[in-house]
């Protein structure tokens, strides 16, 4: 067990003045199994209202508005969470259990559809059939795709941008945790697993001191369905324990954006992004 304290701090540079923005922040992580928010905090300069609610998808969301002309706009979100996933056995179904289960519950269903994100391209969907069709389980199947895809994609940052899709990822052979985790749904869903888009943070250091800061980045993971839910991180290779702290779930990268909106009056942003990790204990 883990007490991890994150913070996230985005600052958006306009060239000019927005005469009013309305956005909304995916930042602050949630109660869940395994998982325990002991406080969180979301701080906007300039202040203006906000609006907390959850989204389909059961993400915590902080819908705020600006209405007076600013040239910079930061949000910070400030949590204290409580990590404990010990490592457990995941219920396994058959193929066929999981089907049927897939078939009478619609919220499986709707991680079964590609996205135009995740949509693979034939030669991700040929490898993901060739591991399905080997004497697995939908669980091991699970597992042997997603270190399938990680073995060709190599991880490095600034090839790919975070509009970038599956297939374009997969064409270049390179990129981030974002893209290893579309490219590793797409192929789950093309064989008929249920499997959704994780966004949260991964404390960087595989046994953290207490007390010690640790520069961090948002991270991407996935969760795929095989009787019951199962995190699993595929850019490190590792089932997702207790230095991942999980703030929102989805589809793909576009139903999780840690922040989005619209503005009026500028040209154009820069966005700078800054997480710090520091394990309490």
């Amino acid at each position: 067990m883990k007490r991890l304290r994150v913070r996230h701090e985005a600052r958006f540079t306009y060239q000019g003045n927005a005469n009013a923005s309305y956005n909304e922040a995916r930042m602050l992580p949630r109660d869940c199994s395994g998982q325990q928010v002991l406080s969180s905090s979301l701080t906007i300069t300039p202040h203006g209202p906000q609006f907390p609610y959850r989204d389909y998808w059961g993400t915590p969301v902080v819908g705020f508005e600006v209405l007076i002309p600013h040239s910079e706009l930061c949000v910070i979100a400030e949590s204290l969470v409580e990590v404990n996933r010990p490592l457990r056995l995941a219920t396994r179904a058959s193929w066929v259990e999981m089907r049927h289960e897939a078939e009478a519950r619609c919220r499986l269903l709707e991680h079964m559809d590609q996205t135009a994100r995740t949509d693979p391209t034939e030669e991700v969907a040929e490898l993901a059939r060739d591991i399905a069709a080997s004497p697995r389980d939908p669980f091991d199947t699970a597992q042997a795709i997603c270190e399938a895809i990680r073995d060709r994609i190599e991880y490095v940052p600034g090839v790919t941008g975070v509009g970038s899709t599956a297939k374009e990822a997969w064409v270049k052979g390179k990129g981030v945790c974002q893209d290893i985790t579309h490219i590793a749904l797409g192929a789950l869903r093309a064989v008929g697993i249920p499997a959704r888009y994780v966004s949260g943070y991964l404390h960087p250091e595989e046994q953290p001191e207490v007390g010690l800061t640790a520069q961090a980045e948002s991270h991407a993971w996935l969760e795929w369905h095989s009787g019951s839910w199962m995190g699993f991180d595929p850019t490190n290779r590792i089932p997702v324990g207790d230095r991942h702290v999980l703030v929102a779930r989805g589809r793909d990268y576009d139903d999780i954006a840690p922040v989005k909106g619209v503005y009026a009056g500028a040209e154009a942003t820069e966005l700078w992004v800054d997480v710090k990790i520091t394990r309490e204990s």
